[in-house]
């Protein structure tokens, strides 16, 4: 995986570690988490003006497409009714618990009915409110309603002179918070708020303490993320999976190479590669947000479809497997992944080599094993260095990834660790439970 900073992470997505005001205290974090940490799987929709173009997301910057060129597309943009119930019962299916679309990308268009702009859906191409279709479609499939809106704005005039220029900043600053406050108050309640490219002002030009306020104010179970410059509840990797250290994190995706709409980006992810990273992220205590870029008439391209289509059944055997899991430290193999729930152990193979499964260094002892997704108990061999699953199959009886479910004989404690012994770490080491 490219571990590379992506295009954002260099306009200073990280959290800033700083005196600011956190989004609440632990206790209410807890309560308003707790079924976010359980979903684990979410949907992203980047969709705007640049799915016309087709050619990604960060067209107008990539190309230098001045405002006066860009803004004609907004009359172009007209979507056909209500695509956004394809985008949420394909969520459904794949095995998704909430989604998040943008609400207002980089290039300033709004597809929610704002009174700060005319440059809007509502008053625009669409002559409709297309949040408003959207959360109502996310809540008819009973999936969580998150809201992605860009701080950043090349449209806006001040957009950029806001970093120079004071006046400029307050009328820049009191727009967004304007339009977050419009977000929070025309929909009901939302879910999460996903904040995005806070450049070109630090958290005091954003007055991002008085902007968490507002919107804690206005929604108090909604969760935010890191992007306004304050740590918020939830980290954002992207592109990348990297567990945040003692703190919650959701690693973004896209399914090929871009977010928005690009006709020619072929670069798609297999349905393995999609189920392999959302089995990492569970492993490692984070969500996984996998994006979708509709095209401008707002259908799903078909590639986009086929492999939701194929993770969401194998989501229909396997999502016990991932949703809800415990962190887990096992994670050494060429072939498997691993997760956990209690006291239950999870291998995940993913490149199945036939008759024999073996898991290295596990010194707590295994009662029984079986295929999850069938039941079926299979037989195996313990001995101080390793487990040997036997008998299998020389197909992989499950697509894309085999999940074999490992018990141990007592309810232990749920410790999941690297040996200390040095004998033991001389030992090329795969895994390990100690029990006590």
């Amino acid at each position: 995986m490219n571990t590379n900073l992506s295009r954002r992470d260099c306009f200073g997505l990280a959290a800033i570690a700083s005196n600011a005001v956190a989004a609440g205290d632990e206790a209410s974090r807890a309560r308003r988490m707790k079924w976010w940490h359980e979903a684990k799987f979410g949907m992203f929709i980047h969709w705007g003006l640049y799915s016309v173009l087709g050619r990604h997301e960060w067209v107008m910057e990539q190309e230098g497409i001045p405002v006066a060129e860009y803004e004609p597309l907004a009359k172009k943009f007209v979507p056909k009714p209500m695509p956004m119930r394809e985008w949420a019962k394909l969520a459904k299916r794949a095995g998704m618990k909430y989604m998040v679309m943008t609400t207002k990308h980089h290039e300033g268009f709004c597809l929610f009915d704002s009174k700060l702009t005319s440059y809007c859906a509502p008053k625009q191409g669409a002559g409709r409110d297309l949040v408003k279709e959207y959360v109502e479609s996310v809540r008819a499939e009973g999936l969580r309603v998150g809201f992605y809106h860009s701080l950043m704005d090349w449209h806006h005039p001040d957009g950029a002179r806001c970093e120079k220029d004071e006046a400029a900043r307050r009328r820049f600053v009191d727009y967004i918070h304007g339009q977050i406050n419009e977000l929070l108050t025309q929909y009901g309640k939302i879910d999460v708020l996903w904040y995005d490219v806070p450049w070109p002002l630090d958290a005091a030009g954003w007055e991002s303490e008085k902007m968490n306020k507002m919107v804690f104010g206005l929604q108090p179970d909604i969760i935010v993320n890191n992007r306004n410059r304050l740590p918020g509840d939830f980290s954002t990797p992207e592109q990348r999976i990297e567990a945040a250290k003692g703190a919650a994190w959701e690693a973004c995706m896209t399914m090929n190479d871009s977010w928005g709409y690009h006709a020619a980006d072929d670069a798609w992810k297999s349905p393995k590669t999609v189920v392999r990273n959302l089995v990492t992220c569970a492993r490692q205590g984070g969500n996984y947000l996998f994006n979708i870029g509709p095209k401008a008439d707002g259908s799903i391209p078909a590639d986009s479809v086929k492999i939701l289509t194929a993770v969401g059944q194998w989501m229909d055997r396997n999502a016990a497997t991932v949703r809800g899991a415990d962190v887990c430290t096992v994670n050494r193999s060429n072939y498997c992944g691993f997760t956990r729930k209690g006291n239950t152990l999870y291998v995940h193979v993913h490149f199945w080599p036939g008759e024999t499964v073996v898991v290295a260094g596990l010194t707590t002892k295994v009662k029984s094993a079986k295929l999850f997704a069938s039941g079926k108990p299979v037989k195996f061999t313990q001995d101080d260095w390793r487990v040997k699953i036997t008998g299998l199959p020389a197909a992989a009886p499950d697509n894309p990834v085999t999940v074999i479910a490992l018990s141990p004989p007592v309810k232990v404690p749920p410790a999941w660790v690297y040996p200390r012994s040095p004998t033991v770490r001389a030992f090329p080491v795969a895994c390990v439970i100690v029990p006590g």
